[in-house]
């Protein structure tokens, strides 16, 4: 179990950038309906298990510092199982065990929020709700901290109300020791799966097959399963970025491109190894796979306090562009007639090179604002050529500190000939 201290500790940076006489109020995420009576796995809303640690549905936080009544000043809502329930769907926290996970002491029903609530929000000028504002986000359904905006809204009119979402993002961009301690291992279970799918794969496997083997990998050393559905491409299908259909037979002479990560205790890993299918690089395709790992080291080292992201993703790119024109993919004159809004070495590296980690795999964070220590951050620079059926993609997690970066994954193979002898062994 997390150390409670971790949530006891998040909920105080938060209250610290609350107003005065205010409330905010943060929500689980819905259970999602798959068909007919199946729901779709339970996944946490972030933010919430970043000040909680529950980790289950029909769970309500309120935190109001100032209000009146000390026992809603911090309170958590949970969901009342009964015994039919219990039967059916297993053990739900009960108060003691919610205090016990969260540091908060004041435990209630979740049935019983409208009306306990009632007289908190009154006393406060101010509510802190929390939508989902991750860049990368692109929602059509309406999910709970959504509708329950709208529903708060209505009946509370004339509050004030403020955005608890960018006060997070700044928050949990900059990662505690305990986080940390979590994240190394999520890295050391990718390690693990690394190491046994390099011995696994060989021409005749199919995609799914390796997927199956990182599963395996993963569940066997207590992750939570998938941080985000693994990419198994081989082949022609190494080029496409998304490649989730992992349904395809490797071939002698293929390239694997693997990228994973792993869920534990919430917290996500991320990495991209990039294999041969039959145990060795030819010629062509280590020269692509060398020049990506030399734009890989590179960048890193650019990941330091101060940093502008999207001013880093321009950097990287101009170190692509001197490896395109080595590898004969792109020509001095595609550089000098390119369109500035779109560089000709988009065409072989379309993707941008980092994005933030943590609790999701595209965790949230400032990206137009400097790096900070304590940030962690993918680095994963790709060269993708469709007609060659080569696409070549590395990716490590690194620690920003005050003194540079720290590669959380240099331990695990990644040089060309480590890759070989690791699937030879």
């Amino acid at each position: 179990m997390i150390p409670n201290a971790l949530f006891v500790e998040n909920r105080k940076k938060f209250i610290a950038h609350m107003k005065p006489n205010s409330i905010a109020i943060f929500h689980s995420n819905d259970e999602h309906p798959w068909n007919g009576d199946a729901t779709h796995s339970f996944k946490q809303n972030s933010n919430l298990f970043w000040l909680t640690g529950v980790d289950q549905e029909e769970t309500i936080l309120v935190l109001a510092p100032d209000c009146p009544i000390p026992e809603y000043r911090e309170a958590l809502f949970i969901k009342r199982a009964s015994e039919t329930m219990v039967i059916w769907n297993g053990h739900k926290l009960l108060p003691n065990e919610a205090t016990l996970v969260s540091g908060i002491e004041n435990i209630f029903w979740y049935d019983e929020f409208e009306l306990k609530m009632h007289s908190a929000i009154n006393y406060s000028e101010n509510i802190y709700l929390s939508l989902n504002e991750n860049d990368r986000a692109v929602i059509a359904t309406p999910y709970k901290e959504l509708r329950f905006a709208h529903e708060l809204k209505q009946k509370y009119p004339l509050h004030e109300y403020e955005r608890a979402s960018p006060i997070l993002q700044r928050l949990r961009s900059i990662k505690s020791s305990i986080e940390l301690d979590l994240m190394k291992v999520a890295v050391e279970i990718s390690n693990k799966m690394i190491r046994r799918v390099a011995k696994f794969v060989k021409p005749g496997v199919w995609e799914y097959e390796i997927e199956a083997e990182v599963i395996h990998e993963y569940l066997r050393n207590k992750a939570n399963g998938h941080s985000f559905h693994p990419i198994v491409a081989s082949g022609k299908n190494s080029c496409i970025l998304h490649y989730v259909d992992n349904n395809e037979q490797c071939k002698d002479g293929d390239i694997l491109l693997l990228d994973s990560g792993a869920d534990y205790a919430n917290y996500a890993s991320d990495m991209t190894r990039t294999l041969p299918v039959n145990g060795k690089f030819s010629p062509r395709q280590k020269a692509v796979y060398n020049a990506v790992l030399r734009v890989m080291k590179a960048a890193k080292n650019l990941l330091k306090p101060g940093t502008m992201l999207m001013e880093y993703h321009v950097q990287v790119g101009e170190l692509m562009e001197k490896e395109l024109v080595d590898l004969g993919l792109i020509t001095l004159k595609d550089i000098q007639n390119q369109n500035p809004k779109w560089p000709a070495y988009k065409k072989y590296f379309m993707h941008g090179t980092s994005h933030f980690l943590g609790i999701d795999v595209h965790d949230v964070g400032m990206r137009y604002e400097p790096m900070k220590a304590g940030m962690t951050f993918s680095c994963e620079p790709g060269i993708y050529i469709a007609e060659e059926a080569i696409g070549i993609r590395l990716e490590n997690e690194i620690l920003i500190t005050e003194n540079g970066c720290i590669d959380l994954m240099e331990h695990i193979p990644i040089e060309a000939e480590d890759i070989e002898s690791l699937m030879h062994s």
